[in-house]
């Protein structure tokens, strides 16, 4: 797979790291979010290499790890492991642990409950993404079997999550005609159950968010308000918060 090095100019387009139009194989996943890790620990880093406490930086580290690392963990040990010998699911088991363990502690420092100098956050940072980046190359490796890691399918081939969803909703405003019609209401309603409490976030769409609002209501009922801000057409806009309380 892709090497990666922070803070060498290493942040490139996703599309320009040579990945299918199509699903993605397992080696083009990881390259797509190893890629993203390094671009957001880049920005954290020339932070605390100016002495400053990364207070945006770490939480758009600290959530992407949370989000979109331990998911595609999940999605790997329910998706491929079953197919991969006993002893080498194992082994990347215990990989999966210790990446937990070091995305908790990211999500630690920035909830203010882990104390760090921005120097022991750097060295936080350093190790997590080259701890990733050895752990994917050795599990494109080991679950290829002797055949090529691009010949390795993807997570999202058998059901897991697509990554590329993330850049598309991450912020105060999400516009769903942005996304894969058919991936729009799914990834708006996944950014959704991600809110902290009492965050806000816009929805926009030039086809309605009645499906959105359905699917977040029977979900998480009395989690959140809705409060219509353009009732279309041609565009649809809707102020979502999630409640203090829920």
């Amino acid at each position: 797979m892709t090497d990666v090095d922070l803070m060498a100019g290493s942040g490139q387009p996703a599309e320009s790291a040579g990945l299918s139009a199509g699903p993605l194989t397992l080696a083009e996943e990881h390259v797509l979010l190893l890629w993203q890790v390094t671009a957001s620990a880049e920005k954290l880093l020339t932070a605390t290499a100016h002495g400053r406490w990364p207070r945006a930086e770490l939480a758009a580290l600290a959530g992407y790890a949370q989000a979109e690392v331990l998911r595609q963990v999940s999605d790997e040990e329910a998706l491929l492991f079953p197919a991969a010998p006993a002893q080498t699911a194992a082994g990347l088991a215990r990989d999966h642990v210790r990446l937990r363990a070091a995305a908790e502690l990211l999500a630690r420092a920035a909830a203010g409950e882990q104390s760090m100098s921005p120097a022991q956050l750097a060295a936080a940072v350093r190790d997590f993404v080259a701890q990733l980046e050895r752990h994917l190359r050795n599990e494109d490796d080991l679950l290829a079997s002797g055949r090529a890691p691009q010949d390795v399918p993807g997570t999202v081939r058998l059901g897991g999550h697509p990554h590329e969803w993330y850049p598309l909703t991450e912020g105060p405003v999400v516009d769903l005609d942005a996304l894969p019609s058919d991936q729009a209401v799914a990834a708006a309603v996944d950014r959704l159950l991600r809110m902290r409490r009492g965050e806000q976030v816009e929805l926009q769409s030039g086809a309605g968010l009645d499906p959105v609002w359905r699917e977040i209501s029977e979900l998480r009922p009395d989690g959140y308000q809705f409060t219509v801000l353009q009732d279309g057409p041609p565009r649809w806009r809707m102020e979502v918060t999630r409640r203090k309380g829920n």
